[in-house]
């Protein structure tokens, strides 16, 4: 597939997870992709990985210097580096929530305005943010997180508001919980890791979790040609969790 031939793009947190499969599935279309993470180590060609820590702006500039110089502009970016948090309000220190809101809201922000003036300069600007199905549902032991991606669904929203007559589109996806190295690591720390993997599946309404190759693909498609006239888009990638209410299993 090359509907995106032609096309350069930078994917944050794109060493791992969703963002991995984001960045292989451009590339797969034929755009050339820069990955941004801390740990850019293991990323496979022909992906160029930059170092960059979204919480350091000079870190952030440089990179996406670095990858609009080395493929001559930017057209896509992907803001998908994020970090998780559980517990209830109670729970997380103001240290916490300061560095869940700088990694998960303020790095957007850094990444874009990093990005915004190459953009600009593109006939195709594309921009989405990795939200979460937490901005919309109510979800247990997640106020930091949800607190988090609430501001990152209304930051989406401004943006794609304040950036249209510039020709840049803005969108953002909603997984639900998806089967990605975060989620291993919060199972592996629970008490009964079984148990809470079943009730994760049981929660969503297709009885499974989110793929990130199925995530990755919902970006790439507002990131493409073909979804020239979407913007300012929350798009649900969560199995029916956040629409549908089924009635019990029968049996159950």
């Amino acid at each position: 597939m090359t509907g995106l031939s032609g096309l350069t793009a930078v994917v944050t947190g794109g060493a791992s997870g969703i963002g991995l499969a984001t960045a292989r599935l451009l590339a797969e279309q034929g755009a050339a992709v820069a990955v941004l993470d801390r740990e850019p180590a293991g990323v496979p060609q022909p992906l160029l990985a930059l170092k960059a820590d979204v919480t350091d702006d000079a870190s952030v500039r440089a990179a996406i210097e670095e990858a609009a110089g080395r493929f001559g502009g930017l057209d896509i970016l992907v803001n998908n580096a994020g970090i998780g948090a559980a517990g209830t309000v109670e729970d997380n220190s103001d240290e916490q929530w300061h560095h869940v809101l700088d990694v998960n809201v303020i790095g957007m922000v850094r990444t874009t305005r990093a990005a915004l003036p190459y953009l600009r300069r593109s006939s195709h600007a594309a921009v989405v943010n990795t939200c979460s199905i937490a901005a919309t549902a109510g979800l247990p032991q997640r106020a930091l997180y949800s607190a988090g991606k609430g501001a990152v669904l209304s930051l989406t929203l401004a943006m794609a508001a304040d950036h249209v007559r510039e020709g840049i589109r803005v969108n953002c996806v909603n997984p639900g919980t998806a089967d990605t190295p975060w989620v291993a690591r919060l199972l592996d720390a629970a008490d009964d890791p079984e148990a809470e993997r079943a009730a994760l599946h049981a929660r969503q309404p297709m009885g499974r979790l989110v793929t990130a190759d199925e995530v990755a693909a919902a970006i790439v498609h507002l990131a493409s040609p073909a979804a020239a006239s979407v913007t300012g888009t929350a798009l649900a990638v969560d199995g029916g969790m956040q629409g549908l209410r089924l009635r019990p299993a029968a049996g159950s």
